[in-house]
């Protein structure tokens, strides 16, 4: 099945898309031209690969040809081929990604199917620097709250029960031994787990190593959660983010855990339809090879 839009129609929606990207990173990125730091979307723009003109860039989705003079517009991107009446995201590309949507289904689907873990309590930035002195720090230029031997004590009264390898995969070696889990790529799909602060983070990677098979309004809608989450982990870590505008969750009291448990739960919360609409992506791209009709106008 295939979406035909008219020029009106398509350009209202990546007029509305490239605004809206704009009120989320539009200052962050003049302050980036400038030299500034931040902890928060630096991380968004550099762990993961998806660049400020890529997230900026709207695409309708496989399946979906772009009518007018303006869909020329499209006519020198590689993913982009000329069909009757304009232009639309080849049909090769589906082939190329196959494997890619599988892994993703497959991740995503075991995910979604298990119960979520709200113990961990953000520990993981923690364990990236216990007893790794100043050479372990990951934000140089942030102090942390309570010293390194404060934060070293910190991860010493409590249990490591990280699920996520991404995030294991940066303890340091004195951390790694106390983790509940001994993690490694080869079992991310049997460990990842809702409740994980970054498994909803990543629905943003996954989203956009879809594109431009999936349309740019659930890649955003995966940014702006991912910005949330980086935005609670950040704040969950050792370090001392006031400059930043940004208050600790004091995950080493009890106050602090319970706040940081009810963050983790909301972040899962809004993953859940987020993740449940990649699945439903990644099926149709499978199954049918056929577009996705729904999401194409904003």
């Amino acid at each position: 099945m295939v979406t035909v839009l008219r020029q009106s129609e398509w350009t209202t929606s990546r007029q509305a898309h490239v605004e809206r990207v704009e009120r989320l990173v539009g200052d962050y990125l003049r302050d980036r031209a400038s030299g500034a730091y931040h902890p928060v979307l630096d991380f968004l723009f550099t762990y993961y690969s998806y660049k400020p003109g890529h997230l900026k860039r709207w695409n309708p989705g496989y399946g979906v040809v772009l009518t007018g003079e303006r869909a020329h517009d499209y006519a020198d991107l590689a993913s982009y081929e000329p069909t009757e009446g304009g232009f639309a995201v080849r049909e090769s590309l589906l082939d190329r990604r196959r494997s890619a949507i599988e892994f993703i289904l497959g991740l995503l689907s075991a995910t979604r199917d298990r119960q979520p873990n709200l113990g961990c309590f953000g520990l993981h930035e923690w364990a990236m620097v216990y007893r790794g002195g100043k050479s372990a720090l990951r934000h140089g230029s942030v102090p942390l709250r309570l010293g390194h031997t404060g934060t070293d004590d910190v991860v010493d009264s409590m249990k490591l029960k990280c699920t996520h390898y991404d995030a294991f995969r940066f303890f340091t070696d004195a951390a790694a031994p106390r983790n509940a889990l001994e993690l490694d790529s080869s079992g991310r799909t049997a460990r990842e787990q809702p409740g994980c602060v970054h498994a909803s983070m990543d629905l943003y990677k996954w989203s956009y190593k879809l594109s431009p098979l999936v349309d740019s309004r659930l890649v955003t809608d995966c940014f702006e959660l991912a910005l949330a989450a980086r935005t609670v982990d950040m704040r969950a870590s050792p370090y001392d983010l006031t400059a930043y505008g940004l208050d600790s969750i004091r995950i080493e009291t009890p106050e602090g855990r319970a706040e940081y448990v009810r963050a983790q739960s909301d972040l899962s919360n809004r993953a859940a339809p987020l993740r449940s609409a990649l699945i439903a992506r990644c099926e149709n791209l499978l199954v049918s090879g056929g577009a996705i009709v729904g999401p194409t106008a904003e």
